[in-house]
């Protein structure tokens, strides 16, 4: 299992029955896949779908049915489509449960870095500061260094996204809950240990005294 199927699989558990849910571009759409059969969330995408199903099978690809990131989807029974204005009135009105995002950086405080790098040429900011404004959970799914390079930092060097901090942080090491006290490690994965992802992390982190693993 690759560290990206690892972060998926863990993200999927925090989603429950019902749930309105938007998934960002890259890691996030992996999350789709690993919703247990027995939970049933509804899928919504910035350009205007809510119902959003899996990829279709080669030869049913369809121009006009995509995610955000312009990869092609498919429709499940009963999904909607609508216009960008409907889309971010439900992103902006507060009516997505959940929203999990990729990320360049995460600071102690749980500021979220993930639209840009300067000096990079960058097609748009996206939705990313909506959804992070306006869903009511946001969690970051991201690797937890970046070529050997933590990610997970004191402050954030990069221009932030929002200055609301966001929910849960989920690594292919740890899963990590910012609070108001700072960053609380809840769990580790089963193939590292403490010592490991305390060296990968450039913020501190304060240990739950009740740490598992995943």
């Amino acid at each position: 299992m690759n560290p990206k199927e690892k972060i998926a699989i863990r993200v999927a558990k925090e989603l429950k029955e019902g749930q309105l849910v938007n998934l960002g571009i890259g890691l996030p759409t992996l999350v789709a896949n690993y919703i247990p059969e027995n939970v049933h969330v509804f899928f919504q995408s910035e350009n205007g779908i809510v119902g959003m199903g899996p990829a279709p099978e080669s030869g049913f690809e369809n121009k006009d049915l995509t995610n955000a990131g312009g990869q092609f989807v498919t429709a499940l029974p009963g999904a909607m489509t609508f216009d960008s204005a409907f889309s971010f009135a439900l992103i902006r009105g507060g009516h997505l449960d959940v929203t999990v995002l990729g990320g360049l950086q995460v600071d102690e405080e749980g500021h979220l870095a993930n639209w840009m790098i300067p000096g990079k040429m960058i097609p748009g900011m996206g939705g990313a500061m909506d959804l992070v404004t306006g869903a009511k959970k946001v969690i970051v799914a991201m690797t937890h260094t970046a070529k050997g390079t933590p990610k997970i930092v004191k402050k954030c060097s990069l221009p932030l996204t929002s200055i609301r901090r966001v929910d849960l942080i989920v690594t292919e090491l740890a899963v990590i809950q910012p609070t108001d006290n700072g960053l609380l490690l809840k769990e580790i994965a089963k193939e590292t240990t403490l010592d490991e992802v305390l060296s990968l992390t450039e913020a501190k982190l304060i240990i739950s005294d009740e740490l598992k693993t995943f």
